[in-house]
């Protein structure tokens, strides 16, 4: 008995033990205890933490790219309802942040066209080797004895503004002489304002009620306008005789009128060149000189040949240029050519005229020579029909010819002769159609024209805006015909269609379903289009032009000069 009541005292203690482990481990539990939470409620709660960890790392990606610093949460708002903040609110906010993000992608796209437009600007100025060499600059442009009447200088400068409003004539410059409405008031002589009677020509246009007084002023200019805006007759307005001196001609006949004394000579860069290296003309004392078309002259390979013309004067020159097309990289490196130039533009550089209906049409390949017999008899002869290629223009003249139709054709394979009697029987009016290339797309003045057919669509939206401005001259209609169809290049039909949108003209169905993405990025930087071509369908980022001269550049790298005529031309 003795021995079991220890026994039993030591049950009782093992007991008490086991309770207290067991308390402990029950207040352990609790602390551990974890509230059920709804399964729905678990799942939306994740979702929202993977929401933001994607938006907080897309938005520190976009940071990186535009090298900004990064954010700190505080920009970050949860999704979902909140107590304190209405879904209005929310909206508002996530809207602020799309446009600005929209923004930054603008400006990052803005410095990418700066840096692309440097690449390929030209490193040295559009001025003579000698010129350069010698550091010879000028300050101050030519002094003239001309000024304008005492009335004109008397007026408001808000008076000259509201003149240049009604004309739509933009200018940029130092010092811009006043816009004057009448070739009278300009002081023409007699002899110069009755030839103008006899021309027909009795009022100034808008280009040349700006442009004549800055160039009786002496000051350099660049002027931009639509086909058919004067420019030809502004730049020869000092004009009394003048000399022709170009390639294909006799060099004899040319010589013995330069030898009787010019004002002016209207000549080709090949054509001078040769007359000044042989010494058979002498620009000492010339201090006028005239690029027509420069764009074109200038993005065509003439640059060389214009910076050797500039050597062979001896002093200080006039400069003007005009053109109807004329992208920023041409205008800002013409600028390295003149002294304190005045831009003068009618219209945006590269607009078609607006007195040119312009009709655009799907036509297959194998259909548009028989199409092109309907199209003729839209409108009486004469009729100006335009082909990309040689073969093209043959092949459209031999049809012609075979259907009876009056026509006569010009291209780069004729002769100078060849050209010239086609063109004559043409404005004369014993031919019907001409049939050319874009060799008769610029500098040609058919007045009496009514209508253009683009045979095909050209590579380049310049040359159609310069083929359409055949027609619709000095004030009067005409009508532009353009065939398309799928083998024409995607971004010139975005820029054809951009054109006509702008010109308030009627835009085909097959160029209405036609997109380029975000059309709001091509009117970023205050300037609609592309700044190397002058189209308005894509920026200089997918400007193929751009694209097709780098190719070209890139393959000529290693290659021979097989042009060299001595290892000295290495």
């Amino acid at each position: 008995m003795e021995d079991s009541e220890p026994e039993r005292k030591r049950a009782r203690t093992d007991e008490a033990t086991a309770t207290g482990s067991r308390s402990e481990t029950e207040d352990e539990d609790d602390e551990d205890y974890v509230p059920y939470v709804p399964l729905r409620q678990r799942r939306q709660l994740l979702l929202q933490k993977l929401l933001q960890r994607r938006r907080k790392g897309a938005a520190e990606e976009e940071q990186q790219d535009s090298g900004s610093e990064p954010r700190g949460d505080e920009d970050d708002i949860p999704l979902g309802p909140q107590s304190n903040v209405s879904l209005l609110d929310q909206h508002q906010h996530l809207k602020e942040k799309a446009e600005a993000r929209k923004e930054s992608a603008k400006e990052k796209q803005l410095k990418e066209e700066e840096k692309i437009l440097e690449s390929v600007a030209e490193g040295r100025a559009l001025m003579s080797v000698k010129e350069m060499a010698k550091g010879i600059t000028y300050d101050d442009p030519i002094k003239t004895s001309w000024t304008p009447p005492r009335y004109v200088l008397s007026m408001s400068e808000e008076r000259h503004e509201r003149v240049r409003k009604k004309y739509h004539i933009l200018v940029e410059g130092d010092g811009i002489p006043p816009p004057i409405k009448s070739f009278k008031e300009m002081k023409f002589p007699a002899a110069i304002l009755r030839g103008l009677k006899k021309k027909g020509i009795h009022h100034p246009t808008p280009i040349q009620i700006q442009g004549i007084p800055t160039i009786l002023s002496g000051r350099d200019m660049i002027g931009i306008a639509f086909t058919g805006s004067g420019k030809t007759l502004e730049d020869s307005s000092p004009l009394l005789r003048c000399a022709l001196c170009i390639g294909g001609m006799s060099v004899k006949e040319q010589m013995e009128t330069i030898r009787h004394g010019v004002h002016m000579m209207v000549a080709t860069p090949g054509r001078l060149m040769d007359l000044l290296q042989k010494k058979m003309v002498s620009l000492d004392i010339c201090r006028y000189l005239a690029l027509d078309e420069a764009d074109r002259m200038i993005d065509m390979g003439f640059e060389g040949d214009i910076r050797t013309i500039f050597s062979y004067f001896k002093g200080q020159r006039q400069t003007l240029l005009f053109s109807a097309t004329m992208p920023k990289k041409i205008q800002n490196f013409a600028k390295s050519a003149l002294v304190k130039p005045v831009t003068i533009n009618v219209g945006r550089a590269g607009a078609a005229s607006l007195d040119v209906i312009q009709e655009v049409e799907y036509v297959k390949e194998e259909a548009k020579m028989v199409y092109l017999l309907e199209c003729l008899q839209k409108t009486p002869p004469p009729v100006l029909i335009f082909a990309e290629k040689k073969a093209d223009v043959d092949a459209i003249h031999e049809y012609l010819l075979l259907k009876g139709v009056e026509a006569v054709a010009i291209h780069g394979g004729k002769d100078q002769e060849e050209r010239t009697k086609a063109i004559e029987a043409f404005r004369e009016g014993k031919k019907d159609v001409l049939v050319a290339t874009d060799v008769a797309s610029k500098g040609l003045d058919f007045p009496a024209i009514q209508h253009v057919i683009n045979y095909d669509m050209p590579e380049e939206i310049e040359n159609y805006v310069h083929r359409i401005g055949r027609t619709g001259r000095s004030g009067n209609t005409g009508i532009a015909t353009t065939f398309i169809n799928k083998a024409c290049d995607e971004s010139v039909l975005m820029d054809l269609k951009a054109l006509l949108l702008e010109a308030k003209q009627k835009v085909p169905p097959v160029l209405q379903v036609l997109h380029c993405g975000d059309e709001s990025m091509l009117d970023i930087g205050g300037e609609r289009g592309c700044a190397f071509c002058g189209g308005l369908g894509h920026r200089i980022t997918d400007c193929p032009k751009l694209e097709a001269m780098q190719t070209k550049q890139v393959s000529n790298i290693g290659r021979k000069d097989y042009l060299a005529h001595s290892s000295m031309d290495f």
